[in-house]
């Protein structure tokens, strides 16, 4: 039996956002892995994703440019730089940075057999505390017909090698609908379905109507309210038949329908599921007595940057401190052409929570930078004020690098930023971060 102060289950960004910090304490800590150390987003989901994008978000911007060719794109270039920046799925250099930190990496399956008993192989490792991060995976739906071996998640789709002729992305999220864009700028002929009424459902119905209109202006076939009632695989690819009796066919099928928390093997942790599968936690990050849970596997927000920001969270506990989550002003973007970007209360959880708002959108034509980038340039952004108190408690913004300047309004969420200071604000000129100030006066 091995003993450690902690032992982190997860190599992820929360994981290591734990791991090296409590090391650097004094602590003797283990990291158990049974994949990659780095967790999904370095080699599967954001970034191989968001550089499979680039290259037609760029191409994108020369369309809109007075004087500039559509310049081409050469797809074996595209994708030795993706396998570039995912490391060619090598975790050798992130592991040696997390050893050379004193953290003894545990390759395997983690199981928790008690509080304070973590098992992987023949090997216990015995500690006073653990911090599950262990993530979450893609959800393949039970549908009628389908073969999970002949479909692609979120994971064959970033780490594809050859562009399909065409694709039906089912799932109208992040995923599925960046997805959809980057095989549409591929090459690729695109139908994404989703079964509810709009795309980014939790999102406000504006921020919906963007996103339907830049899938389309790329190509792609946008099919809301079609459910998947059974899938027929052949030679060619995949026929797909909705609950309405459409019947549509393509070479590929991508499923973007969802992830669910990685729990299994902590059934001896004492944990609280909740209704979603995820672990419960409290505002210190703590799931039970020695016991505590950040990134995924707690349900709280699906992104790399709340990760480690629980990480951080925990961390501080851990040492003796006194820590609390905000997810008040957690940034979520969807990093299409142009960007998406949300921060804070929708107009509907607003409501939920029994907030009076009021709203103000404008469109990105209103900020003088939108012209230099060209005619026609879509998107706008949209504010919400507490009625009661004034302060911003939500935005959105659509645009060229959205997920940039979204960061401003971010910023005015966590302060409780009165609105009068944000009417007051002097942002430089051109830029579409003018667009805030301009929203606060048009309140």
């Amino acid at each position: 039996m091995e003993r450690f102060d902690c032992v982190v289950i997860g190599a992820g960004p929360g994981g290591r956002a734990v791991a090296p910090v409590l090391a650097g304490a004094g602590w003797r800590v283990a990291v158990v892995e049974a994949e990659l150390v780095g967790g999904e987003c370095p080699y599967w989901a954001c970034i191989p994703s968001k550089t499979l994008l680039r290259p037609g978000d760029l191409r994108s911007e020369a369309r809109r440019a007075p004087g500039v060719g559509e310049p081409s794109l050469d797809w074996d270039a595209v994708r030795d730089y993706r396998d570039y920046m995912v490391s060619g799925l090598d975790d050798a250099s992130k592991a040696q940075a997390l050893e050379a930190r004193g953290v003894v990496l545990v390759r395997g399956e983690a199981r928790v057999a008690e509080p304070g008993l973590v098992v992987v192989g023949e090997r216990e490792l015995r500690c006073r505390e653990i911090v599950i991060a262990s993530g979450s995976r893609a959800v393949v739906p039970e549908l009628h017909g389908l073969q999970r071996g002949r479909v692609w998640t979120s994971r064959e789709v970033t780490t594809l090698r050859e562009v399909p002729g065409s694709a039906i992305v089912v799932g109208a999220g992040p995923v599925g609908i960046e997805c959809a864009q980057y095989l549409a700028e591929l090459g690729s002929t695109v139908t994404l379905m989703g079964r509810s009424p709009r795309l980014l459902r939790r999102e406000d119905p504006e921020v919906s109507e963007h996103v339907f209109d830049l899938l389309r202006a790329h190509g792609v076939e946008v099919r809301t309210r079609a459910a998947v009632a059974a899938v027929t695989h052949d030679d060619a690819g995949a026929q797909v038949r909705t609950d309405d009796g459409g019947l549509h066919h393509s070479e590929r099928l991508v499923v973007a329908t969802g992830r669910a928390p990685r729990v299994e093997g902590l059934e001896g942790a004492g944990v609280t599921l909740d209704e979603r599968g995820a672990i419960a936690v409290d505002e210190r990050c703590r799931a039970a007595e020695g016991i505590w849970a950040v990134g995924d596997v707690t349900g709280v927000a699906p992104f790399t940057h709340v990760a480690s920001y629980q990480g951080r969270v925990a961390v501080a506990n851990l040492l003796g401190g006194d820590a609390r989550a905000d997810y008040r002003a957690i940034p979520r973007v969807v990093f299409g052409s142009p960007e998406v970007a949300a921060v804070g209360l929708t107009a509907a959880r607003a409501e939920e929570a029994g907030i009076a708002t009021e709203s103000a959108h404008l469109p990105l034509r209103d900020a003088d930078r939108a012209e230099i980038y060209g005619t026609d340039l879509a998107g706008g952004v949209g504010l919400r004020v507490d009625r009661d108190r004034g302060v911003v408690v939500g935005a959105w913004a659509v645009g060229p690098h959205a997920g940039e300047w979204i960061h401003t309004a971010a910023l005015a969420v966590k302060a409780e930023l009165p609105v009068a200071v944000l009417r007051d604000f002097v942002p430089q000129f051109p830029t579409f971060d003018e667009l805030w100030s301009q929203a606060a006066r048009a309140l």
